[in-house]
């Protein structure tokens, strides 16, 4: 059976999801969370995407993502890739730790794209890693980069602090 095609266009925002395969934890080393945000930012400068909120758990990651360019499913084979070829080789691994091909929500911007930001802020709360009071200070979140010096160019704090209230 063929894959549904994505519908990918200029200024598109994606609730982003996958899993590690069989539900295992990947993430649960400092370097391979610290490897994969890192390698988001690679991803977001080189497809010109602007990312508004991510969020690495142990076995899973959510992205909010708005494309410049219709090039979604180019840009996450590339930060998927280039992630699990790392990952794989520093481990000795062979294989796909992921356990399907992503999931991409198209989501409408403005607000609903800020809701889904703050989902995505709130999954470690709601997994109970992280009590509510220190949401922002998990640390493979993108939540602490917009309340502190050091936030990458490629993420975008104005959705995020405009559906809080906050000016942008």
């Amino acid at each position: 059976m063929s894959r549904l095609l994505r519908l990918e266009y200029a200024g598109a925002c994606y609730h982003v999801i996958n899993r590690g395969n069989y539900r295992r934890n990947l993430f649960d080393g400092q370097g391979a969370a610290e490897a994969f945000v890192r390698t988001l930012g690679e991803a977001a400068e080189r497809f010109g995407w602007r990312v508004h909120a991510y969020m690495v758990m142990r076995n899973h990651f959510h992205l909010a993502v708005e494309l410049v360019e219709p090039n979604l499913g180019a840009g996450m084979k590339w930060l998927q890739g280039t992630w699990i070829r790392r990952y794989n080789q520093l481990r000795k691994l062979v294989g796909r730790p992921f356990q399907d091909r992503y999931k991409a929500l198209l989501v409408e911007p403005g607000a609903a794209l800020g809701q889904v930001c703050h989902y995505i802020h709130l999954n470690p709360v709601r997994a109970g890693v992280v009590a509510a009071a220190a949401a922002g200070q998990h640390p493979w979140s993108s939540l602490p980069r917009f309340m502190g010096e050091g936030r990458p160019s490629w993420l975008d704090a104005s959705t995020v602090l405009s559906s809080a209230g906050e000016p942008s």
